[in-house]
């Protein structure tokens, strides 16, 4: 799973979250740390309503929690969902003996660019901060 820390810089960055079936979050704050939920039409759905969306926790006993508001939670993103939003700048993800690399093509120079990392998804997910942060200061 993706670490904490890169999850909350990409959501810094602007990366936002169409809450579906599958994703798994967190809720910021001492009473949930280290606590992550998975939305599944089971137990977690998404609601939209003319307000915001908010993921409701039906028929979960263990928590006295109806629903939370999905700017109050923090999305972490698998490996798949952060290759598929590197979209076609992605080239490669490769191994050596301590790290995880993913490549892609820099939007702006045309060059390939690496990222390293201990695990794939935060690998992944160093690259597409690296993007979204180019994008933003492209205006």
């Amino acid at each position: 799973m993706i670490s904490l820390a890169l999850a909350q810089r990409l959501q810094r960055a602007g990366l936002r979250w169409q809450p579906r079936s599958g994703d798994s979050f967190t809720i910021p704050g001492d009473a949930f740390e280290g606590q992550s939920f998975a939305i599944s039409e089971l137990t977690v759905e998404v609601h939209s309503y003319p307000g915001g969306q908010v993921l409701g926790f039906n028929g979960t006993t263990e928590w006295a929690l109806d629903s939370v508001a999905v700017e109050d939670t923090l999305w972490l993103p698998r490996e798949d969902q952060l290759r598929e939003l590197l979209g076609q700048t992605f080239v490669a993800l490769t191994r050596d003996d301590a790290s995880y690399e993913v490549h892609v093509v820099d939007a702006v120079t045309g060059e390939d660019d690496a990222f390293s990392a201990a695990s794939p998804v935060d690998a992944y997910a160093h690259a597409l901060l690296a993007l979204l942060e180019q994008a933003d200061a492209a205006g």
